[in-house]
């Protein structure tokens, strides 16, 4: 392997080449660290033999927290292979337009169901592809020479600005934050790292996956997060560290309380966009010391608390953060509301990959704009603010609001819409729209409802929960609707406003 100024996923693995006694659990079963390598070798070989050479090595990732995913990530530190983490809330044409924007040759998945018609892709349970990889058994462990800066995997962003881009990975983006945390942590092998956020997003990465190899510690997976066995799980792997994002800290605080909560082996939980109330009584309750930072997939921003870090504050304003004006990009002072900016330039952001419009807006004037807003006050501690533009955030995902505006205008008797942000405490924002219906139509909720679960691109976590009929939207000279007086109204207004539940 060649030196390289910072890690890379391969120099990270291959100490556990001969490594026995840890590696990855999965339910009942456990593979070692050196035959989850050999079984990388023997994926990366079948992969191999099926891609085109003259196209990129792309590999779409349709697939639950298995062992099988983290044997994809493995076959791409060996061999240079490149996983697309594709989100299995995209539908339809939505999601296999994902896949082409990456130019995945084919398409891995648990759950053929989820794939859109015509894209070619691999049932990994089916006995066909047990044949296939089969014929590759024995295939030997090599390390492919790579630098830290070649990509490693490319990550979808949930969509801040209509769709979704691919950031690009690279090895150090995702070597330096696991070599790191396992440091500050000091994790080693006698540790258990418990992954149950989507392997497809760069929180269990980073921030999960890649803590467990750097420590040369045991991996624990759960398919998907289950708030009533996150701890029947932790006692049962006898889980160290934790990762997580958004909700999940709600959801076990929601959870029946007991005596015994506390005593379990988690030292360790790791994550961002914890509700701040939630972070001192999951500490107290769980006997587990919370650590909760901000930051995004890009990574071109991230913020640290501080053991000084005020309630509700994300942490202090450093070199590499700064809040600006809008408009004209100069330094906010304390209690003013602007943009979250890296006046350094990029920082860890690596670019979009086929993005190259959105690229130069994400790095205009040759700073990192992250399009969130934020304050801080006269210590300098920056507080979250919003969005900024056309986006919100629901359950630790960013949503543009196109995609679902395109969606309500199918609906027959829907002549105008708009869809927003209203704050919601557990979620961070619910989904709010506002239409105006064609001449003489009526609003049916009934009606509405089973037209949206008709929908086959219509993500469970885009679903419009709140419905404002309207008889004329808010507007600027320009024509442009004022979503941002919409959000400020939420439901406080003089229209009917209707509840649609989300499936």
């Amino acid at each position: 392997m060649s030196e390289s100024n910072g890690p890379t996923v391969t120099e990270l693995l291959a100490p556990l080449l001969d490594v026995t006694d840890r590696g990855v659990y999965e339910g009942d079963s456990f593979i070692s660290w050196s035959e989850h390598i050999a079984a990388g070798a023997q994926l990366a070989a079948a992969l191999q033999a099926r891609l085109d050479p003259a196209r990129p090595p792309h590999i779409g990732a349709l697939l639950g927290n298995t062992s099988f995913f983290s044997t994809l990530l493995v076959a791409a530190g060996l061999r240079g292979l490149v996983p697309v983490g594709l989100n299995p809330t995209r539908r339809g044409a939505a999601l296999a337009a994902d896949m082409a924007r990456a130019d995945c040759q084919v398409v891995l998945t648990d759950d053929p169901a989820l794939v859109p018609g015509g894209v070619d892709h691999i049932d990994v349970g089916s006995p066909g592809w047990t044949a296939e990889l089969a014929a590759h058994a024995g295939t030997a462990v090599r390390f492919a020479d790579v630098a830290a800066d070649d990509l490693f995997m490319l990550i979808f962003t949930s969509g801040t600005s209509g769709e979704p881009k691919a950031v690009r990975v690279t090895h150090d983006k995702v070597a330096f934050p696991g070599k790191m945390l396992a440091e500050r942590f000091g994790l080693g092998p006698q540790d258990t790292c418990y992954l149950s956020m989507p392997l497809f997003h760069s929180n269990a990465i980073m921030a999960g996956w890649a803590v467990a190899v750097a420590a040369g510690a045991s991996i624990a997976l759960r398919r998907k997060f289950s708030a009533s066995q996150f701890l029947p799980d932790v006692r049962r792997y006898g889980a160290t560290y934790a990762n997580y994002v958004g909700k999940p800290l709600s959801y076990i605080l929601a959870t029946p309380e007991r005596p015994d909560d506390a005593d379990n082996p988690l030292k360790f939980l790791y994550g961002n966009e914890g509700a701040p109330r939630d972070l001192p009584r999951f500490a107290a309750r769980f006997g587990v010391r919370v650590i909760d930072g901000f930051g995004s997939t890009e990574g071109g921003v991230a913020i640290a608390r501080t053991p000084d870090t005020p309630e509700g504050s994300l942490g202090p304003l450093t070199d590499e953060v700064a809040i600006v004006d809008v408009q004209t990009g100069v330094a906010c002072p304390p209690g003013v509301v602007g943009e979250l900016v890296n006046p350094t330039g990029a920082g860890w952001f690596r670019g979009y990959y086929n993005s190259p419009e959105a690229e130069s807006e994400r790095m205009a004037g040759g700073i990192y704009h992250t399009g969130d807003l934020a304050y801080c006050d006269e210590a300098g501690y920056v507080y979250f603010a919003g969005r900024l533009g056309d986006w919100m955030r629901v359950d630790g995902e960013n949503l543009g609001t196109a995609p679902i505006e395109r969606i309500l205008l199918r609906y027959i008797d829907i002549a105008e819409a708009a869809v927003y942000p209203v704050p919601d405490p557990d979620v961070g924002d619910q989904v709010m729209a506002a239409v105006v219906l064609s001449g003489g139509a009526s609003f049916d909720p009934e009606a509405f409802s089973a037209f949206l679960h008709a929908q086959p691109d219509l993500g469970p976590k885009q679903w419009p929960s709140l419905i404002r009929v309207a008889t004329a939207l808010p507007r600027t000279a320009t024509f442009k609707v004022l979503k941002r007086e919409l959000s400020a109204q939420a439901a406080d207004c003089s229209d009917p406003v209707y509840r649609i539940p989300r499936p």
